[in-house]
């Protein structure tokens, strides 16, 4: 049992390490899928092909595609689709890294 216990610890530990955490403020109220989050500043979590926004408690998860372009990104920057009168977020450009986050729909 306690090989197994470790084994799970081990594999949790690894899980962690391997996401990576970034900062983004959103100046106007934006969607997320169909969770509205509202302006503020808000950490970024990328684990594989999904993202965790948080700020406070509040948290949400949405299924991205993580991109790199041939050039770093000056800031961190986010894009908005506006077709219904409502901000949805598309995707997030990380500043300092050529990352790219498009939002999955």
């Amino acid at each position: 049992m306690t090989k197994r216990l470790l084994l799970a610890f081990v594999t949790l530990a690894l899980a962690a390490a391997s996401a990576k955490t970034y900062r983004v403020t959103i100046f106007e109220p934006a969607l997320l899928g169909s969770a509205e989050l509202k302006p503020g500043d808000y950490k970024v979590e990328v684990t594989g092909d999904k993202m965790v926004i948080t700020s406070g408690r509040k948290s949400v998860e949405a299924s991205v595609t993580v991109e790199n372009g041939k050039e770093k990104f000056a800031s961190t920057t986010v894009r908005y689709s506006n077709g219904d009168g409502k901000y949805r977020i598309q995707e997030i450009r990380l500043g300092g890294t050529s990352t790219k986050l498009v939002v999955n729909n």
